[in-house]
């Protein structure tokens, strides 16, 4: 653990927090009856395919900026891209890890660097740590919405707060493990 201040820690943890509670959802959803996983529900968007979906896309969307891409509102030319809950889960680990390199190698004069984002007929420019303020928050919008809706299924909505402090190590010790990193990964 390192004794100065590093203001772009912060952003470190949150994504490693925001990929451990994707994987904890994502097990959840998998282990849904056939129909639950696409069935109307009432919340923002109709079911937890639906919301799931919108979690990812989004997800492409800021982190292509974020990495200097255009990919724009291309990244919602589908709804839906993934039908099936293993190549949903498969595609959301694949940016979580795009998300985790991108805050890894965040230095404190990057946190106020302006980023584009390309949104078709326009360029929005922000900074680099509103940006990824903004895209952490909109991540634990949706997981809440879909942790309600598991609720009026047969799965029982798994926690999704237990990734931040070190007193919690006990209850992330199998998602950690899952994804072969260590509590000093957490804690740098």
């Amino acid at each position: 653990m390192k004794d100065e201040y590093d203001p772009a820690r912060v952003f470190r943890k949150l994504a490693c927090a925001n990929a451990l509670a994707n994987l904890r959802l994502h097990k959840a959803v998998a282990l849904l009856q056939p129909g639950e996983f696409e069935a109307p529900r009432t919340n923002f968007f109709p079911s937890v395919r639906a919301t799931l979906n919108h979690i990812l896309i989004i997800d492409w969307f800021y982190v292509d900026a974020l990495e200097g891409g255009t990919l724009g509102p291309k990244a919602w030319e589908n709804e839906t891209p993934f039908a099936d809950i293993a190549e949903l889960r498969a595609a959301q680990a694949d940016v979580d890890r795009r998300l985790l390199k991108l805050c890894d190698s965040l230095t404190p004069g990057d946190l106020a660097r302006l980023v584009e984002v390309h949104r078709g007929s326009r360029i929005q420019t922000d900074r680099l740590d509103d940006i990824l303020s903004h895209l952490f928050q909109h991540q634990t919008h949706h997981r809440g919405q879909v942790h309600a809706m598991l609720a009026g299924t047969s799965v029982k909505p798994p926690q999704l707060d237990e990734f931040i402090v070190g007193d919690d190590a006990p209850a992330r010790a199998a998602e950690m493990a899952e994804l072969g990193w260590s509590e000093t990964d957490l804690m740098g």
